[in-house]
């Protein structure tokens, strides 16, 4: 044999060699994945598919706005002598809130006193002269009376011949005399009431006057018409303020109105009763409420509908407050999987659902393997259809069932079919 020869045996003998190993170690390695020499199981995290309730919903930025709300002005002009209370305070109704100088005020008050008092003993002296000036009728008409009887008696003894002419003339002038003082008296009368009805009505003016002296002083002092929190005290001690001056305004915290602006797209679904929660900063429901109100116009700026609804305030909110809310439009039976779980391609979405390796029971076990240990699984690529988004979790329209297990973690290193193990296991 010639050294060429010699060579071509020993190159064709290495070339079965490798042939024959390779063939060994892909017999060896004929089992699944991970199981007989393969690369090992990547750690996940597996959720199980179950059926839960899929909300139709849409996110708007709403603002509170206290049921109770007031801002304080003063009644008159004056200047600010003391403020009763600090920004914060808690206040009931009827809580003095600022005092205005009231000097001018209180001495008005004073002078009108004094003329309702004079007003009331100018009535209590015509009420005196009426009564007087009626007794003095009645003494009139009693004279009167009897003037006319002597004049009678008398008329009838001259026409007798018993008394002369010159005595019925006597009589005559004293039954005249009495019928005169009593039309005097009766003017009397009627003089005195009238000054009774000035004196009443003197009276009515002054006690006017002293209720709007007293009013005037109570414009000095302005209180709290309802119980709430005080606001900002924009003024101090010895500013001058007018009407038009905003010295604090108290709110009503206890209870909010949320505005929401909805599009008039949405018109059709919006109605009373309609649940409503308000999210947290991480977009998670802090409150729930529901549609208490909605407006019969639509603003023509905005084209959207005004509506309302009423929170019950935890102490957190404030008036005039801008909030994250949510509108339930409904709800439905569906399925739900976490956002981790998602990958896209190519405009597609995916997610790995856990499947059983396909063991070869021609191979023996692992020689690692452990009694008791759960078997090998794989990742298996699906494609699915979502539907809306709630909170971490997208609704799964198509694509999977309930029961199947998904993975939420480290999705964006898995390939299709790579063995899994879910991480407690790998723990025990």
């Amino acid at each position: 044999m010639s050294v060429m020869s010699v060579k071509v045996l020993r190159r064709g003998s290495l070339f079965s060699a490798a042939l024959l190993l390779s063939v060994v170690t892909g017999a060896c390695r004929g089992g699944p994945p991970g199981m007989q020499g393969g690369p090992p199981p990547m750690p996940v995290e597996l959720q199980t598919v179950q059926a839960s309730t899929v909300l139709e919903t849409s996110e708007f930025v709403g603002v509170l706005e206290a049921e109770d709300r007031v801002v304080l002005r003063p009644e008159a002009d004056g200047r600010v002598v003391e403020i009763f209370v600090r920004p914060g305070d808690v206040v009931q109704a009827r809580t003095p809130i600022v005092q205005l100088r009231a000097d001018r005020s209180r001495a008005e008050v004073s002078g009108a006193i004094a003329d309702l008092e004079a007003a009331q003993s100018a009535r209590n002296t015509a009420i005196a002269r009426l009564r007087a000036a009626e007794a003095d009728v009645a003494r009139a008409a009693a004279d009167v009376t009897l003037a006319e009887a002597d004049y009678r008696r008398i008329e009838s003894l001259v026409a007798d011949g018993a008394l002369s002419r010159q005595q019925l003339d006597r009589a005559r002038n004293t039954r005249d005399t009495a019928i005169a003082s009593r039309r005097a008296a009766e003017e009397n009368v009627r003089a005195a009431a009238a000054s009774l009805r000035e004196a009443e009505s003197q009276i009515a003016r002054a006690q006017a006057d002293r209720n709007v002296a007293a009013e005037n002083l109570q414009d000095r002092q302005v209180i709290s018409p309802i119980a709430g929190v005080v606001g900002n005290i924009p003024v101090k001690v010895g500013d001058l303020v007018t009407p038009s001056t905003t010295l604090t305004s108290i709110v009503q915290n206890s209870t909010l109105d949320l505005n929401i602006a909805v599009p008039i797209e949405r018109s059709r679904q919006l109605r009373v009763g309609l649940p409503v929660e308000m999210l947290d900063e991480q977009g998670q429901p802090a409150l729930r409420g529901r549609i208490s109100f909605v407006s019969p116009e639509v603003s023509s700026g905005e084209q959207s509908v005004l509506a309302k609804a009423s929170f019950t305030n935890d102490g957190s909110l404030r008036d005039g407050q801008l909030v994250r809310t949510r509108v339930i439009w409904s709800s439905q039976p569906g399925l739900l999987v976490p956002t981790a779980a998602i990958t896209r391609i190519a405009g597609q979405t995916f997610v790995y659902v856990a499947e059983p390796a396909e063991a070869n029971p021609d191979q023996p076990a692992p020689p690692n393997a452990q009694p008791g240990q759960p078997p090998m699984q794989v990742a298996r690529q699906r494609l699915v259809q979502l539907g809306s988004i709630q909170g971490n979790s997208y609704q799964v329209i198509s694509g999977v069932q309930p029961g199947e297990q998904v993975v939420v973690s480290g999705v964006l290193n898995l390939t299709e079919g790579a063995p899994i193990m879910p991480a407690q296991a790998m723990a025990q």
